[in-house]
């Protein structure tokens, strides 16, 4: 098996109206660079596929993904690994691709959960745990706290950040976190969603209409994103508390924190 084919399987959905792009390998599927770019890969394919109504994102096993890779957060590779993964998040908006739904089983932790807020649709199995816990490690997650406003009032998602509490599928649910009652097979759902509403659709003009309805994403994007980048990249990475925190965590110790 190829890195690429490791990393996101391709599989047909929906008689080939829908594509699951399936994170891997499991059990954690890491976004390390190499599956960014075989993300990247793999959405560009479906936006190049005009018959497509759905493109599903789902983790391989039993979890979506445990987030972003922790040693490529260190200085010397988060330079080059935080700009990648913002743009392959910008890139849900810079393709012209159908709608795309996030099928959220297990952990979806920090740029996971980053990565299912870029979709347009998340649906959450009962036992999920969703969050942003980068604090815990001395950090902060550039589109978690861009993104999280678009879904939770701000205070909520304000909270989530600063916290890094983890939410349930059910809580996620109830606090319109997801987009539907928490379901204990959220693929199957999402199918029948798809069957229900978007096929009897226009695969052209559900683009259109998805284009339409993103600009929150898009102006997140373009007004919000960069600045945090900037921030993270030249005043948090500058941080003794920051590289502390994330080598505290590949040491699997507790940090000890200067407060600096």
């Amino acid at each position: 098996m190829s890195a690429a084919a490791a990393a996101v399987a391709v599989r047909p959905l929906l008689a080939g109206a829908g594509r699951l792009l399936e994170l891997g390998p499991p059990p954690a599927n890491v976004l390390d660079r190499a599956l960014m770019e075989a993300l990247g890969k793999a959405l560009a394919e479906a936006a190049a596929d005009p018959d497509l109504k759905l493109v599903v994102l789902a983790g391989a096993g039993d979890h979506f993904s445990y987030g972003a890779s922790v040693p490529e957060h260190l200085p010397g590779q988060v330079e080059a690994m935080l700009p990648a993964f913002h743009a392959l998040l910008r890139s849900f908006d810079d393709l012209e691709l159908p709608p795309v739904a996030a099928a959220v089983r297990g952990r979806c932790l920090g740029g996971g959960l980053e990565l299912a807020l870029a979709c347009d649709r998340i649906v959450v199995a009962p036992e999920a745990r969703l969050g942003c816990p980068e604090i815990r490690l001395g950090v902060f997650p550039p589109a978690g706290a861009a993104l999280l406003p678009l879904r939770l009032p701000a205070g909520r998602a304000a909270g989530l950040v600063q916290s890094g509490v983890l939410l349930s599928g059910e809580e996620a649910a109830a606090a319109g976190l997801a987009d539907a009652p928490a379901a204990d097979d959220p693929l199957a759902a999402i199918e029948d969603w798809a069957r229900a509403e978007l096929l009897p659709l226009s695969a052209s003009s559900l683009r259109h209409a998805r284009r339409a309805s993103r600009w929150p994403w898009r102006r997140a994007w373009r007004e919000v994103l960069p600045e945090l980048e900037r921030a993270y990249l030249e005043e948090l990475m500058r941080s003794a508390d920051a590289e502390e925190g994330l080598r505290a965590f590949l040491a699997k110790r507790r940090p000890e924190w200067r407060n600096r």
